[in-house]
Parts: structure tokens; sequence; C-alpha cells
């Protein structure tokens, strides 16, 4: 659940996920598909600008 008036989001604790706040903005960063992997978030500017998802696979 969002707030835009008081600028506050209300988010699921029980949910393993990554999320980016930018610009008021909040935005859940996609997991690797087969759950085993890595997100790497770049920043420029104080602001995370783009990211790049990698998977991993797991024998």
């Amino acid at each position: 659940m969002i707030d835009r008036e008081k600028m506050t989001a209300e988010i699921d604790l029980m949910k393993n996920a990554t999320y980016i706040v930018r610009d008021g903005q909040l935005k859940q960063v996609p997991s690797p598909p087969e759950g085993y992997g890595k997100q790497i978030i770049n920043w420029q500017g104080g602001k995370p600008c783009h990211g790049t998802l990698e998977q991993s696979l797991k024998f």
C-alpha cells in the first residue's frame, strides 16, 4: 500500500525481496529466475541509476 500524501509505503515483510526507492517511487528489483544469482545496483549522483541481474546455476 502506498500513501502518496504522506509519502509512505507498506511492504510485506514475509516476502523476500529487494526494493529501490528513487525520486519518491518504490520499485521491486526482479529476483534471479531460478532463485540463484545476484543483483548489482549502480549508483550515480547519489541515486540508483541502473542494475544488472546475474543468474547462477546450481547443480
